[in-house]
């Protein structure tokens, strides 16, 4: 259990290493060009996340996010009390790697975002970024199991252009971006809507993969 949790707080904390120093590369570079600014980010994150879950998910199954925790505990494929343990290091590491993220680019360690991102859009976006996130790690569970690395890698990359609210789909990277006043960031009191709408589409996406995905389905 204890590589496990070690597993997912080195593959958190680098993913949030991977959003939020891209971000603040991104806005140096491109300060007048957000799409371009915007797509170093995507790239720079689906490189990472293919990186970690290749590497770290034989280990710990690379959740990396409590909303794919929760729906591994609904599944009633890990226990609560790992789960917990798995969101608790996972919040963890995430606002780690944002500190990490400041200290290479000379920024503050300490900081609240001050970018406001909300609205009815934005929150369906994330129902949307998160169903999505799930619905691919369970059919490529059912389906292409070795392929797993690529499709997240590819979805979130993608979805960072198809959703208004460029797809946080993951509580531990929303709280910890809430910490960083930079361009990944994320407003404090918009942290909260985010997060029950990622749960939301979590939920969606764990009863329709029961059907969809059930090993007896033909």
């Amino acid at each position: 259990m204890l590589n496990k949790l070690l597993a997912e707080g080195i593959g958190t904390a680098f993913l949030l290493i991977g959003v939020v120093g891209s971000g603040i590369m991104a806005a140096s570079l491109s300060p007048d060009n957000t799409g371009v600014a915007l797509m170093a980010n995507a790239i720079a994150t689906g490189c990472i996340l293919y990186v970690i879950i290749t590497l770290l998910g034989p280990i710990s199954g690379a959740h990396f996010n409590p909303a794919v925790t929760l729906a591994f505990l609904l599944r009633g494929e890990i226990p609560a009390v790992h789960a917990l343990a798995y969101i608790l290091v996972q919040i963890g590491a995430g606002i780690l790697g944002v500190w990490i993220a400041h200290l290479m680019f000379e920024l503050p360690v300490l900081q609240l975002s001050g970018t406001i991102r909300s609205g009815p859009s934005q929150w369906f976006s994330e129902v949307v970024a998160t169903f999505g996130l799930l619905f691919v790690i369970l059919g490529g569970l059912r389906h292409a199991a070795a392929a797993i690395p690529t499709l997240v890698a590819l979805y979130i990359t993608g979805a960072y252009w198809f959703t208004s609210s460029t797809s946080f789909a993951n509580p531990a990277v929303t709280i910890a971006r809430a910490l960083s006043d930079t361009f990944a960031g994320i407003l404090p009191g918009n942290m909260p809507v985010f997060i029950a709408m990622q749960l939301i589409g979590a939920l969606a996406a764990v009863l329709l993969a029961r059907r969809l995905f059930a090993p007896t389905s033909g």
